[in-house]
């Protein structure tokens, strides 16, 4: 028998379920990985509490890195004892979970498991956001939310890397000092941040804001905007944005708002491997920081969650079996 966290119902954290369990067997064009470790992402948050709608019961998690312990008929990319991650695993909070061939990503040589396991879902994230939502061209001025969090604290590193004025927002000094570490021209508090960055830039406004927290930052995001800027809402830390007018985009200056999800930017192996690749290389070779904030043993998962939840995390938050 293996472990696992297993939620029976929709609820808050005290529903995840340490629990032993049968491994599971890869079927066809599938791999059995033995985890190293599994990343916490505010989607198993979603999952868990029932804003996205799942089966139960259900093990969440479709983050993590370690070894292949087993192959299904038909796969020919991998063999047992390659070093793998991936952001489309299936079941990831426990000792073994499966994830697709195609979904499936070689980590390099050099890359330790832990950060191999806190970079698919974030780094990706990051690469497309910056590459393909809105392409940031050198001098582009962009507003980030949560510029501490695993998400913030890549993309400030990678939106530097490509000449961009990078403004973002925290809630602590602690954070604000890992903002400004990871190169953040101008750390702002959410109070009032429209209006500072109004005066940051001028009267002028950001070109693009990536807003993950949702709720709460949603109409300072889009007032932060420039003339036929974007508004990139890519999460719901603080829960989801009501319904609202779309009036509001042509009175805010005939604006663009957009709600990318990962899967629509992974649409085939090729894509999957230009984002993962170029995230794991820059972080193979240091010039890509990877902030590892907490690890938790695969029993806490609860406790991960309640510390997600509450933003007392910065930087990744992993579980290890």
């Amino acid at each position: 028998m293996t472990h696992a966290i297993v939620a029976r119902q929709a609820g808050g954290p005290e529903v995840l379920d340490y629990v032993e369990v049968e491994p599971p067997a890869p079927g066809r064009g599938q791999l059995l990985i033995k985890v190293g470790a599994a990343g916490v992402n505010f989607i198993d948050t979603y999952k868990r509490s029932g804003t996205y709608k799942v089966s139960y019961p259900f093990t969440p998690g479709s983050e993590a890195a370690g070894m292949v312990e087993a192959v299904g008929d038909g796969v020919t990319g991998f063999a047992v004892g390659d070093r793998v991650a991936t952001a489309e695993g299936i079941a990831c909070y426990a000792d073994y979970a499966l994830v697709d061939e195609d979904a499936a990503l070689p980590v390099p040589k050099g890359l330790d498991v832990f950060t191999a396991a806190a970079l698919p879902l974030q780094g990706v994230t990051a690469h497309y956001l910056m590459n393909s939502t809105f392409k940031v061209e050198p001098g582009h001025k962009v507003l980030l939310h949560a510029g501490a969090g695993g998400v913030g604290l890549l993309l400030i590193q990678l939106l530097k890397a490509r000449g961009a004025e990078v403004l973002t927002t925290v809630s602590t000094d602690e954070k604000e000092q890992l903002a400004r570490g990871a190169g953040a021209d101008h750390v702002l508090r959410y109070d009032g941040f429209a209006e500072r960055v109004r005066d940051i830039t001028s009267g002028t406004g950001v070109d693009v804001v990536y807003d993950g927290v949702g709720k709460d930052t949603f109409d300072g995001s889009l007032s932060a905007l420039r003339v036929r800027g974007m508004l990139v809402l890519f999460g719901a830390a603080s829960g989801p944005v009501p319904p609202f007018d779309p009036q509001r985009l042509n009175s805010g200056g005939s604006l663009f708002l957009t709600r990318p999800t990962m899967g629509h930017y992974l649409r085939d192996a090729a894509e999957r491997r230009w984002r993962s690749d170029e995230v794991f290389a820059a972080a193979a070779d240091g010039s890509l920081k990877v902030r590892i904030g907490a690890r938790y043993p695969l029993s806490r998962a609860g406790q991960a969650h309640r510390d997600l939840e509450g933003r007392k995390t910065t930087g990744k938050v992993l579980l290890v079996p």
